[in-house]
């Protein structure tokens, strides 16, 4: 039986950001692919609002199914995404350089974008099983060596920027428990002791990517390329922008995958400063709203939940647009909710169906 409560608590200025953000990455993936000599590539704001529309009913299944429910699955879940980490490794459609999709029925999807929640998923539900254990090191062991895991399956397709984000993922959760940073002395010293190995794990292109990062002009025409042009494209749109359809430097396909991992340089030559900093803020609404969500939750599955989620869409924003500006290396994360892809959008469009899941059942619990 429907509780009618839930659709008196459900957030509707919260779906509406949603839904805007999703229309506006609509709207710039067109414009940056209007003058591309493709169809295919014309035509990708086509599969992009499909994508948001699979995306939203996602987003209203998430809502619909108690949290409670999800918790019960949430091992499931998790060792179901591990499955397909490994599967892709083995079956998975190869390109630009990276094994990451799975093809079914036509359809690719990217397994590593739903180890993310997966893992959000997890740590909640361990955490709320061994509350009472936290202060204890070796409650720590298995979240981490889990994440490390699905770390090393994600580098071997190879993609560091997801691999980097399920680290940081779960160090969020750890401190947002109010963990001491003694307790994760033992993983920080053992990532430092795993680093060169890591770096010898990296693919040429990735460690090239960083060492431009450290150093620009060590190859401006190669690996630096994508960087200088991303520079141009957000420096040109100046205050106001240049107007929609009238981005020459991301339109005439100067900038690499401009309706992807750059879509944000797009925005910026198109609507400048003030229009980037409406999209700014309107990601400051949806994560400060989800962490106000976790911390008025009495219930530590809900809270943790909550804020994981709240910290997967943080660190996304933070990462991909200090990589656009030039402030970290290209590791190759979307925009959520702006950049083209099914998988990506999917995931984010259920994450935030969970933070209004949990809002709405908040007298519940």
């Amino acid at each position: 039986m429907f509780d009618r409560r839930l659709a008196t608590h459900f957030d509707w200025s919260f779906a509406a950001t949603i839904l805007g953000m999703a229309l506006v990455g609509i709207l710039t993936i067109y414009s940056a692919n209007t003058l591309a000599g493709s169809t295919f590539r014309k035509t990708l704001y086509l599969r992009q609002l499909t994508w948001v529309g699979v995306g939203l009913v996602g987003l209203v299944v998430a809502c619909l199914v108690s949290y409670r429910t999800l918790a019960r699955f949430a091992y499931v879940i998790f060792g179901l995404s591990g499955i397909l980490l490994v599967l892709v490794l083995i079956l998975g459609k190869a390109g630009l350089g990276a094994q990451r999709w799975i093809r079914v029925a036509g359809f690719a999807f990217q397994p590593s974008e739903f180890a993310k929640l997966g893992l959000v998923l997890f740590l909640a539900r361990y955490f709320d099983d061994h509350r009472d254990a936290l202060h204890l090191p070796r409650t720590m062991l298995l979240p981490a060596g889990l994440t490390g895991l699905y770390m090393l399956l994600v580098l071997k397709q190879p993609d560091l920027g997801t691999a980097l984000l399920l680290l940081f993922i779960a160090l969020s959760l750890m401190l947002l428990l109010g963990l001491n940073w003694r307790r994760l002395v033992p993983f920080i010293v053992g990532g430092g002791v795993l680093a060169p190995l890591l770096w010898m794990a990296l693919k040429e292109y990735q460690r090239r990517r960083i060492l431009v990062f450290l150093n620009p002009d060590l190859d401006p025409l190669g690996a630096g390329y994508h960087i200088a042009q991303s520079k141009i494209a957000v420096g040109s749109g100046g205050a106001f922008g240049k107007g929609w359809l009238a981005a020459s430097q991301s339109q005439l396909n100067f900038l690499p995958l401009n309706h992807t991992d750059f879509i944000f340089a797009v925005l910026s030559e198109q609507w400048g400063f003030l229009g980037c900093l409406a999209v700014l803020l309107a990601y400051f609404y949806l994560i400060t709203k989800g962490f106000q969500i976790a911390r008025d939750c009495t219930d530590l599955f809900a809270a943790l939940l909550a804020a994981g989620v709240s910290a997967m869409l943080a660190i996304q924003v933070l990462i991909n647009i200090a990589m656009v500006v030039g402030m970290m290396p290209v590791v190759g994360i979307p925009l959520p909710l702006l950049s083209y892809g099914g998988s990506s959008l999917l995931v984010t469009m259920l994450g935030l169906g969970l933070l209004l899941n949990i809002h709405m059942r908040r007298f519940m619990y």
